[in-house]
């Protein structure tokens, strides 16, 4: 029985202005590299999400043209779209170093579409100081994405200080009942501060695409 073969959607960055990324743990490095190379043929950019040291060997050994980003273990080929400073700068906040990859993969994501985006690491609310001493720097922003385990409380209290919009990232790190990232994921949407927006658990990606639709609104 032949193996069924992806349907891209070709046309997502001219319909969309957003380049079709590539979900890529549960795809074999065969099946990405076939990816790739309709991409490649096709003149798109790629990026594949999800993808592990091991696989994404496996990968370059099938397409050269491929970078692996090992703090977001994210896939890229092709040149990211160029600057865009105009839309105003995107500012991704980590609430600690646990919370990485998946702040790395939205500030990949957020660079492969052009967007002047800035990381902040370690800025949860065990140490609000932490937060506090970058507030003026956060108030540059058009658009925040935070991204936290535990309880996921960084997304609420950074809503509450500031006027720009928020897109919360709940990060699957914790203890007991926070493992998974639920317990943050129904705290960011159980939050008191007005206009919180959330997407699922571990969704980097998809939290940069929002903010995308945010700064071209």
């Amino acid at each position: 029985m032949n193996t069924p073969k992806a349907r891209l959607d070709l046309q997502r960055f001219k319909r969309l202005g957003m380049v079709e990324a590539i979900w890529g743990e549960h795809k074999t490095a065969a099946q990405i590299a076939e990816i790739l190379e309709t991409l490649r043929l096709a003149n798109e950019f790629a990026l594949v999400t999800r993808v592990q040291l091991h696989k994404a060997k496996d990968v370059q050994n099938l397409i050269k043209e491929v970078t692996y980003h090992s703090d977001a273990k994210c896939l890229t080929m092709g040149d990211p779209l160029p600057l865009k400073p105009a839309l105003g700068k995107v500012i991704v906040l980590s609430g600690g170093i646990s919370d990485l990859q998946i702040a790395k993969e939205t500030e990949l994501a957020l660079h492969c579409h052009g967007i002047v985006v800035e990381l902040l690491v370690d800025v949860g609310v065990a140490g609000l100081h932490r937060l506090l001493s970058n507030l003026e720097k956060i108030k540059e922003a058009k658009a925040l994405i935070a991204c936290a385990g535990m309880e996921g409380a960084l997304p609420t209290i950074i809503t509450g200080l500031v006027p720009q919009p928020v897109v919360g990232v709940p990060v699957s790190v914790g203890y007991g009942v926070s493992s998974g990232g639920n317990s943050a994921l129904q705290g960011m949407l159980s939050s008191c501060a007005p206009g919180l927006t959330v997407v699922n658990i571990d969704n980097g990606y998809g939290a940069a695409m929002a903010a995308i639709r945010i700064l071209k609104s």
